[in-house]
């Protein structure tokens, strides 16, 4: 059985970061990992991916240089760190798993087997 939990949002001011966890159990490690966002009104909107080895880490154009997703595999966890932030950003942000073991992670939300509960991040002007 597989579980995520993610945690670290909150409210911030523009320009702000906030770093995002993803607690991972289970069995993960060949899964590819992904970060998703659902804002109000919007469809869901893929964030980045990577592998539990810390390769095929792709972003998605509205977050690239700004945002950097990492993992700590000691720990099961996969991390967001998101600077720089803007309005826009704010959404529920959700962790996700794909079991196809498909590298690099798909940009679909489809495609993902296993998600979290969400975030919020808020980011006011």
């Amino acid at each position: 059985q597989v579980q995520l939990i993610e945690s670290g949002g909150g409210l911030v001011q523009a320009g702000g970061s906030l770093r995002l966890s993803c607690a991972a159990s289970g069995r993960t490690s060949t899964y590819a990992m992904g970060w998703f966002r659902l804002a109000p009104g919007k469809e869901r909107e893929f964030v980045a991916t990577i592998n539990w080895s810390g390769g095929d880490i792709y972003y998605a154009d509205s977050v690239k240089g700004r945002f950097t997703i990492s993992v700590a595999n000691a720990k099961n966890t996969i991390y967001l760190q998101m600077n720089s932030l803007k309005p826009e950003d704010t959404a529920v942000y959700y962790c996700a798993a794909d079991s196809r073991a498909h590298y690099p992670g798909s940009s679909r939300g489809s495609d993902y087997t296993y998600w979290g509960q969400g975030t919020q991040v808020t980011v006011s002007s």
